[in-house]
């Protein structure tokens, strides 16, 4: 367990922040192969380019048990609902939704909008 903290990359330029959460399926088999799809050796490479194609800036996925928490950094004028209508038509990003779907508390064939949901931030200290 890291507890020194995650450095944040800076972008000289101001950004904002998203964060969802999402269950995965209580099975810590899957949970390890989950783990496994999003590690450098095997997250597919064109899921990263639509990723930053769509203009996001950083993206990181925390567990606990089997609740993720996704944070996503973007530019201020990037808008969710375009970016994520978009990534949707990137190529082989329907199939891993589908390939990730067998890990995650979901309809097998759910939208990541519909696997994601959008966190509300109740509490800020800058």
């Amino acid at each position: 367990m890291n507890t020194e903290g995650y450095k944040s990359k800076e972008y000289g330029q101001p950004t904002k922040r998203f964060v969802q959460t999402m269950q995965l399926k209580d099975d810590s088999e899957l949970m390890k192969e989950y783990r496994k799809a999003h590690d450098k050796d095997h997250f597919w490479r064109e899921i990263e380019e639509g990723i930053k194609a769509v203009g996001i800036l950083e993206m990181e996925i925390y567990i606990l048990g089997n609740r993720l928490v996704m944070i996503v950094d973007a530019p201020l004028d990037f808008c969710w609902n375009e970016a994520m209508a978009r990534l949707a038509t990137l190529p082989r990003q329907e199939e891993w939704e589908r390939h990730v779907a067998m890990f995650q508390e979901c309809a097998a064939d759910a939208t990541s909008d519909q696997k994601w949901q959008m966190m509300e931030r109740m509490f800020y200290l800058y």
